[in-house]
């Protein structure tokens, strides 16, 4: 407990200027989230305390952050539509979905799952992370400009005619499940249709007018729209909070200028004669347990997003452990990322059963928090009680914000995480693919894959796009490598080309007729199977022993052993030898799980030297050319 409050006035600076940053920021993602900015501050209150207490990574700070808004907007906009646009009765299924995401990244850590996360290849974490600054950016132009498609009368009326259609399949499925739906009770069906009033249609307009114009896509369809109905006050206010979060940092870093965006913009349109647009309110008091996460549980509605919970939890492993690594490097301490992974899911479990977004370590706030003096995880729970005291002690006035300000502290977030790096390595990169006569990077068709889907359809499917499209180039290059470096020669051809290894100069001059060699380099694994049985094609009729130098095969699997098996028994049936040389122990040990060892070769002619096959050879083989 001495160790804990060592640090206290650091800590303490550094949790409070972290909760700070995190204020506008949490506000900001609530609302783009869909929830509401409540639903961002309670998550950033929660995640931030227990991810600190529980988390592997001192200094961090955890909170809703891009990436897991980003892809919690898209599981909250598909469970509201299945509840016609009722956020209320969709909000038990949603937080579900969020308290499973929690619960997997638990089940994550106690697995050991975190040591694993760093192979996650580059270009798709860069493909993705810009995918999401492009989404940030694109879907909150239409309330910096002041718009809103669900409120444009004339853009709902369109969706009218397929609103009645759904009222009327809705009464056929209700007539349907009570035994009705027979030709006798059409009188019924057209009893019920006329019950149906403007309003009911005109609500499932509403919802169908939000969903077509929900995402990056259903953005550029309203864009026209919108640019007609500008709502020059709202524009200004977003342009302002945009220009003071860049300009104000060209005058002080002290200071965060995200905050000092939020309360001069939104204390000018709160005491000058605008009508604004203002976030949703924010409940006052303590946040509630929503307890219907549990009353009202039904498997059947949140079975289709178990594997986007599974997704949500990696995600938010990602980008827990990438901060983690940017946190070690600037303290020059070592996090510990399995019981980092239990911290965030602890964190984003009991976020959820008060109603807050998912989120994750943040690397803004991890960085504000270390260079304010943060040495513990005592500023990360500072950070999270400063946040629920700004709740209590101001939620009202905080209800008075400009939704445009928000939209605009999105719209830098959006630029601000994207991959530039990564964008600018492209014209860079080795152009290791040939398509007919152009050439191509696979690292930059990675990336512009996982960042297109993810923008155009699905983040999670285009991540696991990306990393299988990432396996298999890889596989592919690995092959492709494994084969320039494996070769199968005569010891004369050898001696011309100077390919010999140096312990093979001493090679016998009567035997290099008949014996050939095949160099080995490189795993012997699925991906170059092919090329490797194509040895006994290479084989020449003069030859009668075949020595496979495997000392630079390191590793061997289930394909590579099937290959090696079915070329020896090629070999033999063609009356040639076999010996092995330099034979490492993974190999050696699936080569006599399989039999091969003895079966096939006899431990006598598995040799670790060259010198000792050699000095065999000399007895075994004799010089027929």
């Amino acid at each position: 407990m001495k160790n804990f409050f060592k640090h206290l006035k650091g800590d303490a600076f550094g949790g409070i200027t972290a909760g700070i940053v995190a204020l506008p920021l949490a506000l900001a993602f609530g609302v783009s989230s869909g929830l509401g900015p409540s639903a961002g501050l309670y998550g950033a209150i929660f995640i931030a305390f227990f991810a600190a207490l529980f988390g592997g990574t001192p200094t961090q700070i955890s909170g809703p952050t891009a990436p897991m808004t980003a892809v919690s907007m898209v599981v909250i906009a598909g469970i509201i539509a299945t509840f016609d646009g009722d956020v209320d009765k969709a909000l038990p299924a949603i937080l579900t979905v969020f308290l499973l995401a929690g619960l997997f990244q638990i089940v994550l850590g106690v697995m050991g799952i975190g040591k694993y996360i760093k192979y996650i290849p580059y270009p798709v974490v860069s493909g993705f992370m810009t995918a999401i600054g492009v989404m940030i950016l694109i879907t909150q132009l239409l309330p910096a400009v002041g718009y809103y498609p669900n409120q444009d009368e004339s853009y709902v009326d369109s969706f009218k005619p397929q609103a009645q259609e759904i009222v009327l399949d809705k009464i056929l499925q209700d007539e349907a499940g009570e035994g009705l739906l027979v030709l006798e009770n059409f009188e019924e069906t057209i009893r019920r249709a006329k019950l149906t009033d403007d309003t009911d249609i005109y609500k499932e307009a509403v919802t169908l007018a939000k969903a077509s114009s929900s995402g990056v896509v259903g953005t550029f369809k309203v864009m026209g729209r919108a640019l007609q109905n500008i709502n020059w006050i709202e524009l200004a206010l977003a342009l302002a909070t945009i220009f003071i979060i860049y300009g104000f940092k060209r005058i002080t870093t002290v200071v965060p200028s995200t905050l000092v965006a939020l309360l001069v913009v939104s204390g000018v349109a709160y005491v000058a004669p605008f009508e604004y647009r203002a976030i949703q309110e924010i409940p006052s008091g303590f946040p509630v347990p929503k307890l219907s996460i549990i009353t009202d549980f039904k498997f059947s509605i949140i079975s289709p997003y178990i594997l986007t919970a599974l997704s949500l939890s990696f995600l938010g492993a990602i980008d827990s452990l990438l901060t983690s690594v940017v946190a070690d490097n600037m303290t020059k301490t070592k996090h510990k990322p399995n019981k980092e992974l239990i911290g965030q899911g602890i964190g984003n479990t009991i976020a959820s059963f008060f109603g807050g977004i998912p989120g994750a370590g943040a690397t803004i706030r991890t960085v504000v928090n270390i260079n304010s003096g943060g040495k513990t995880k005592l500023s990360g729970m500072i950070a999270g009680v400063l946040l629920l005291f700004i709740l209590l002690a101001l939620g009202p006035i905080a209800s008075q914000i400009p939704a445009a300000v928000l939209a605009g502290i999105l719209i830098t977030v959006g630029i601000g995480v994207m991959d530039y790096k990564g964008l600018k390595a492209i014209p860079n990169l080795p152009k290791d693919l040939k398509m007919g006569p152009i050439k191509l990077s696979s690292e930059v068709i990675i990336m512009l894959v996982v960042l297109v889907l993810s923008v155009v359809w699905d983040l999670v499917a285009a991540v696991g796009i990306g990393l299988v499209l990432s396996c298999l180039m890889f596989m592919k290059k690995m092959g492709d490598f494994t084969a320039r470096q494996s070769k199968v020669f005569d010891l004369r051809a050898a001696e011309k080309n100077k390919v010999l290894w140096s312990d093979e100069l001493i090679f016998p001059d009567h035997l290099k007729e008949e014996v050939f060699i095949k160099h080995l380099r490189g795993p012997l694994f699925f991906g170059y199977t092919s090329d490797f049985s194509a040895l006994t094609k290479q084989i020449p009729a003069t030859a009668s022993d075949v020595i496979l130098r495997m000392g630079r095969v390191p590793y061997v699997d289930q394909s590579g052993v099937y290959a090696i098996e079915d070329t020896i028994l090629q070999l033999n049936q063609g009356g040639i030898n076999v010996h092995i040389v330099g034979l490492r122990k993974q190999p050696k040990y699936m080569l006599e799980r399989i039999k091969i060892i003895p079966e096939l070769i006899p431990e006598t002619e598995v040799y670790d030297t060259f010198e000792e096959c050699i000095n065999s050879l000399n007895k075994q083989v004799k010089d027929r050319y």
